[in-house]
């Protein structure tokens, strides 16, 4: 879905740009221009971030032990 109409940023966008170490908007912004417009998608983007930053990634729930 689009985030972002104004720069057509969508939410795997978002959800992309957390999984590579985005946690703030002001950084989403300067990275995809979501946001850096009329503003409108800043809470969505925001809760986008929030709920993608506190998830394991997918596959990576195994605990790795040291040898």
């Amino acid at each position: 879905m689009y985030v972002c109409v104004c720069n057509g940023i969508t939410d795997r966008t978002v959800r992309e740009a957390a999984a590579s170490g985005v946690r703030c908007l002001g950084e989403l912004t300067m990275r995809t221009g979501c946001a850096g417009t009329c503003g409108a998608c800043a809470e969505v983007a925001e809760q986008i971030l929030a709920e993608t930053c506190c998830q394991p990634a997918a596959g990576n729930d195994a605990v790795i032990q040291a040898a």
